[in-house]
Order: C-alpha cells, then structure tokens, then sequence
C-alpha cells in the first residue's frame, strides 16, 4: 500500500513524524480518513482519538488529541494540536483531569459562545472517557 509523509505537532514538540499508511482524525465535522493521495483539506479537530497505521499488518498506534487542525497536502498531512498523548499514557486519572479543566473552562465562560464551545469539548471528553472504560 501507498505511504505518505505524516506529522503530529503539539505546542511542546513533535510527537511523530514519518510514513503512514492511513490516518483516521476526529475533524469536528465528523472522523475521515486520509490515505496517500488525498485531496487537499484543512479541518479542524475535536476532542478524541487519532488512529495511526503505519503498516497494513501492524496494529494502529491510537493517540488522544484535545482538539487542533489538520492540514492534507501534495507534501502529506500534517495535525497541529492542542495538546496529543498517546492512548497507553492516558489514564482514567488523566482524562478525569483533562474533563476537570474542562468544566471550568465551561464556568469560567465569559459569553455564551464561549460557554457553548467548551461545552461541547466537554461532552466529546465524557464521550472518550466512555468510550475508553468499555
């Protein structure tokens, strides 16, 4: 199968870079999956899991990402995000924590808009962390 150049940026480092196979984002318009050849595409990026397959024989490498864009390019596809962890780093403390900040990110809202933004990160979280116990 085809491969295509792959990064995955957060304000802190680079946390993967390389050839993939496939790639499926959580873009805040619904999950899609980019695979070599993709058509040029910016989205944004909700709260949830990126699936990472570098191989077609090898298990996906699963990453928590906390929202950010994503960028597909004739170069490949490139995710700038708010914050990324890998799923075997994300325990239910963390992402009990993660929720936590969010809930004040909701009280401490200065407009509706605002407020209905973090909202809806917060729902998506409490969406993973169900998803995440089963």
């Amino acid at each position: 199968m085809a491969t295509f150049q792959f990064e995955l940026v957060t304000p802190e480092k680079l946390l993967f870079s390389g050839p993939v196979e496939g790639v499926v984002i959580p873009g805040t318009e619904g999950d899609f999956e980019v695979l070599a050849q993709h058509a040029p595409v910016m989205s944004t990026i909700r709260p949830g899991l990126i699936a990472v397959r570098e191989t077609a024989s090898g298990a996906p490498r699963r990453l928590f990402v906390r929202g950010g864009f994503a960028e597909v390019n004739p170069d490949g596809l490139t995710i700038l995000a708010e914050q990324a962890i890998p799923v075997e780093e994300l325990s239910p403390e963390r992402l009990a924590r993660e929720i936590t900040m969010m809930e004040e990110d909701v009280a401490d809202a200065t407009s509706d808009v605002a407020r209905a933004k973090a909202a809806l990160k917060l729902g998506q979280l409490r969406e993973l962390q169900r998803a995440i116990a089963h």
